[in-house]
C-alpha cells in the first residue's frame, strides 16, 4: 500500500516494513498496522492538527493508563508534523469484539470484564474530566467548528441539527452517581478480546472521570447494534448493573457530538 507522503523523519525506518491501514471505526485519525521482522506488530496513527483534536489528549491519556498498569497500547513515539500529530504504540493482544459476534457468550462476558476493570481504577488518580459539563462544553464547540456529522445520527435523531441535539441535551440532563474512570467510547471495536477473555482496550482518547452510563450506554448499544437486544440484559446482569432509560438516551444523544 501507498505509504503517508508526510511521514515524519524519525519513523523513515518504518517505510520499508509491511503495512496494512485499518478502516474499522468513525474516527478523523488514519490508522496503520505495520508488521515488524520479528512477526510482531505497531500501529501507528495520524490525525490532522486542529484546536479540538483528540489525538494529543490520547497520547497523555495512553501514559496515564501505562502507570496505572491497564491494558492499552503503550506510546512507542510521538510526533508533530507541520499538518498531522503521529502516535506510535504498541499492539494490543487479541482482537476487538466484532470478532466474536458468533460467539455471543464470549463477547458479553468480555465486554463485561473490560468495562470492570477500567471502571475499577482509582478516580482520584484521573486527572482527566469526562464529566456532562465537560462533554457539553466541549461538543458545542465541536459543533460550531463544524465537526459534527448531522448526517450520521442515530435513526432515533434523523432530521435533527446539532443545535437541537445540544438544546435537547441541556434540557434533559439526568443525575450523576458516582465519577468513575470510563473509556468514554466504548463500543465494540475498542474493545480486544483473547481466546474469549478481555484483553485490553485501545482509541482512548476519551478516558475520563464520568458516571458509569457514559460507558454502558454506548457499550448497550453496540451489543444491540452487534449481537440484537436480547443480549443487553446478560451484558447488565454480567456488569452488575440495572437498566437506566434516561441516562442511556441521554449518553447516546450526547455522543452524536463527537
Amino acid at each position: 500500500m501507498t505509504k503517508p507522503a508526510d511521514l515524519p523523519e524519525s519513523f523513515g525506518p518504518l517505510e520499508t516494513l509491511d503495512w496494512a491501514e485499518i478502516n474499522i471505526g468513525q474516527s478523523d485519525s488514519s490508522v496503520w498496522r505495520i508488521t515488524l521482522g520479528d512477526g510482531n506488530a505497531v500501529f501507528l496513527k495520524a490525525e490532522p492538527r486542529h484546536e479540538l483534536a483528540e489525538l494529543p489528549g490520547e497520547i497523555e491519556r495512553l501514559n496515564w493508563l501505562t502507570k496505572m498498569g491497564f491494558k492499552a497500547p503503550r506510546v512507542v513515539d510521538a510526533e508533530q508534523s507541520a499538518t498531522r500529530t503521529w502516535l506510535l504504540m504498541t499492539a494490543v493482544p487479541g482482537q476487538d469484539l466484532t470478532h466474536y459476534t458468533d460467539r455471543p457468550a464470549d463477547f458479553v462476558r468480555a465486554y463485561a470484564q473490560g468495562l470492570k476493570r477500567m471502571h475499577a481504577l482509582d478516580p482520584t488518580h484521573c486527572p482527566f474530566d469526562h464529566g456532562i459539563d465537560a462533554r457539553l462544553a466541549e461538543g458545542a464547540a465541536r459543533l460550531q467548528a463544524g465537526l459534527v456529522d448531522e448526517d450520521d445520527f442515530d435513526s432515533d435523531r434523523k432530521g435533527w441539527t446539532g443545535l437541537e441535539v445540544l438544546d435537547w441535551l441541556h434540557a434533559n440532563r439526568p443525575d450523576t452517581g458516582p465519577m468513575i474512570v470510563t473509556h468514554g467510547d466504548a463500543s465494540t471495536p475498542n474493545i480486544l478480546a483473547e481466546d474469549g477473555r478481555f484483553s485490553g482496550m485501545i482509541d482512548c482518547g476519551r478516558v475520563g472521570r464520568a458516571d458509569v452510563w457514559q460507558d454502558l450506554a454506548i457499550a448497550c448499544r453496540s451489543i444491540a447494534y452487534n449481537l440484537g437486544r436480547d443480549h443487553v440484559t446478560a451484558f447488565l446482569k454480567a456488569y452488575g448493573a440495572e437498566w437506566d432509560e434516561a441516562k442511556y438516551t441521554f449518553y447516546c444523544t450526547l455522543d452524536e457530538l463527537f
